[in-house]
């Protein structure tokens, strides 16, 4: 399959409005992300403005610690946008498998996500969702910041000069925010990497709660619990960025000048405006492609994939161990992908685990109320996927990264049990995927 000079693999994440597929570049072999959006869907949701927004905002950013934007296409059904691949998953899961980051690792991360936010706020770009899930990490160990969905220009301000759009992620909203009185850009975007900071540090959140109202209160007091085994650099960079009056809030010319952060801090060089090194990959532009396919399915797999998925074609074979490296355990069920994420959330919740939705995936990590290191037990990760086999049958993927492998199967057993096909189903459903499958060898 493919899209222009692309050709397409795999999917890398879902969302509400599309996908994110790596892709090769025919001619070059070189590696890209890139996102395919539902025109319909973004229609229908009225944020196409939001959409321009964000390319905007993309097409502005030229920096190596920002996720570039190399191209923007489209068809009639469908907008491609082709981004920088980055290929060591999200902060979050980085931090979720070690329960926290050293002080010295976490430092140069930090450094490297003010170098990023720093420069955005240069170009007079304000992210509005900074959040590990919007953290990528590369090969190398370096951070990108992606998914300015959200951003705001200095032509959102109101005539006061300030932003007054409340959004983001409840954890990491700055309480000016919350207080719908107007607040600036920039200093939302450093509270929001102040919790980044504490979350990396110590492993939790400095403000908590399963009621957001409760939740909200915490973040306007502004009273966040500073582990005293930090160094006393970190505890001081932390009281003042987690400062609820964004007037007295540290700010990006005093973190920079903070003794703390500068140890071992090397500032990035942002990419010169006239160095587009997309040039060769093609002009941006919102023209249509006529050799884009329209026929992508999302999140839908066929017959042969389904094979691939299993030991054998039966559904009881979905259930089970598959090679130890990949740990993964699959089971077939009936119910609707909106119906089981929606059961899946309840039931691992009641279990005691938290659960954190990305790219259209649940992901679930042990309720860990203290540094996962001190209770000498390795954090369990476990993402949760669905796939469409047609209408009426789904496959729920549940992959573990980390942690115990008995209670990782006790979860799996337990939502099997309440979210699977029963006994007496599996045989017509057995007939369905049969059916799937002379469809397809009855096409060669």
């Amino acid at each position: 399959m493919r899209m222009g000079k692309y050709e397409m693999g795999r999917t890398l994440g879902e969302g509400h409005f599309g996908k994110v597929r790596l892709a090769r570049h025919a001619d070059t072999g070189r590696a890209f992300a890139i996102k395919i959006l539902d025109r319909q869907r973004i229609l229908a949701m009225k944020i196409d403005e939001q959409i321009k927004r964000e390319i905007a905002t993309l097409k502005l950013l030229k920096h190596p610690n920002v996720v570039r934007l190399y191209e923007v296409s489209a068809s009639k059904t469908k907008i491609y946008m082709v981004l920088e691949y980055v290929n060591g998953g999200e902060l979050f899961d980085k931090i979720a498998l070690k329960g926290k980051l050293t002080e010295k690792e976490g430092r140069k991360l930090f450094q490297q996500l003010m170098d990023a936010v720093g420069y955005c706020h240069e170009k007079g770009v304000y992210h509005r969702d900074l959040k590990p899930e919007n953290v990528l990490v590369d090969a190398k160990g370096n951070i990108k910041v992606s998914d300015f969905g959200l951003s705001a220009l200095p032509q959102n301000q109101w005539k006061d000069g300030l932003l007054h759009t409340t959004c983001g992620s409840p954890n990491y909203i700055a309480p000016e925010v919350l207080l719908n009185k107007g607040y600036d850009g920039s200093m939302a975007d450093i509270w929001s990497c102040g919790v980044i900071l504490y979350v990396m540090l110590t492993g939790n959140l400095p403000f908590d709660d399963q009621n957001v109202v409760v939740l909200y209160q915490k973040i306007l007091k502004g009273n966040a619990h500073i582990p005293k085994w930090l160094s006393h650099g970190a505890q001081d960079m932390l009281r003042k960025i987690l400062d609820p009056n964004p007037i007295t809030r540290i700010d990006v010319d005093g973190i920079r000048a903070h003794d703390w952060f500068k140890q071992g801090y090397a500032p990035a060089v942002p990419f010169n405006d006239d160095e587009d090194i997309s040039r060769d990959e093609g002009s941006l532009n919102m023209s249509e492609h006529n050799c884009i396919q329209d026929s992508i399915a999302i999140n839908q797999i066929n017959a042969f994939q389904l094979i691939g998925m299993s030991s054998c074609l039966d559904l009881s074979g979905f259930f089970e161990k598959e090679d130890a490296s990949e740990r993964k355990i699959r089971f077939a069920s009936d119910h609707s992908p909106a119906y089981l994420f929606e059961k899946i959330e309840s039931i691992v919740r009641k279990m005691g685990f938290q659960v954190h939705k990305s790219n259209g995936k649940l992901k679930v990590i042990q309720d860990c109320k203290g540094p996962a290191n001190s209770r000498g037990q390795e954090t369990l990760l476990i993402s949760a996927e669905v796939f469409e086999i047609n209408d009426s049958l789904y496959v729920v993927e549940l992959k573990k990264s980390s942690g115990d492998c008995s209670l990782y199967r006790k979860l799996c057993e337990t939502l099997s049990e309440d979210l699977g096909i029963c006994k007496r189903q599996q045989f017509l459903k057995q007939d369905s995927i049969k059916q799937e499958i002379g469809r397809y060898n009855s096409s060669f």
